[in-house]
């Protein structure tokens, strides 16, 4: 029997309600995971997900939707992203969007959504992992890291070289990718792009200032970069980004 056919054999027989994936994210913390059916009613949610949200009881979250616990103009957001994620059948990873943080306050975390699928190969709903925006962390000891996050924050209009950024965070450019990578997953330049489109979004949604502007200010090389890289991160243009989130973020 080869390799595929035995894990299936043995996937065959799990029983999901002790062994599922559900089970497993109650043990990770600062992760939310949920599920959702095509109707976008919540099926499954590890208690992260549902004290997030209000519920603090499986039978107050199961079966509603995000309409139930956040404001509506994110919850449009959602159901666009999920009909994505069942119309195409490929995920959506590590998309920069506003969440509800400790307080019930929106603030920013990643997002991966990934379809699910029946027997017969056909989307039918969703599975997310949330988890906050590392740069988010400010309790965490200074580091390599913190040090490397606190210069971007400080030098936003400034463009600067991996290698500045090594010298400012006090390690080589390897060390540094290497603790980067490690503690988030993600390039110390795509650390800096996604810094720079944080800010630039607190910006839209805060001030009436033109994209241009701020595109030059958060050190994109002219708007139409920045609205590559903002759509590249956040699913929306600047502009519709501003128009559809506007008032929603302190």
């Amino acid at each position: 029997m080869s390799g595929i056919a035995l894990s299936r054999r043995f996937f065959a027989h799990i029983s999901y309600e002790k062994s599922g994936l559900e089970a497993l994210f109650e043990h990770i913390p600062g992760v939310f995971f949920l599920v959702k059916d095509s109707q976008g009613r919540f099926m499954a949610g590890n208690r992260a997900t549902r004290e997030r949200l209000g519920a603090d009881t499986p039978e107050r979250f199961l079966g509603k939707t995000d309409a139930d616990f956040v404001p509506g103009k994110l919850v449009r957001d959602f159901r666009e992203d999920d009909a994505q994620v069942l119309r195409t059948g490929k995920p959506i990873v590590n998309r920069l969007e506003s969440w509800l943080d400790e307080q019930r306050q929106l603030r920013w975390f990643l997002t991966t959504k990934l379809p699910l699928f029946d027997k017969h190969g056909r989307p039918i709903g969703v599975m997310a992992v949330i988890r906050r925006h590392e740069a988010e962390r400010t309790a965490e000891p200074a580091n390599e890291t913190t040090r490397a996050v606190a210069f971007v924050k400080a030098n936003l209009r400034q463009r600067f070289s991996v290698r500045e950024l090594a010298r400012a965070a006090g390690c080589s450019e390897r060390s540094l990718h290497r603790k980067i990578v490690a503690s988030m997953g993600v390039t110390p330049h795509e650390l800096v792009l996604r810094l720079r489109t944080e800010a630039a979004a607190q910006r839209l949604l805060s001030t009436d200032e033109p994209i241009a502007s701020i595109a030059v200010s958060h050190g994109f090389f002219d708007q139409s970069a920045f609205t590559r890289h903002f759509r590249q991160r956040t699913g929306l243009a600047p502009r519709k980004f501003r128009l559809s989130h506007q008032g929603l973020m302190e």
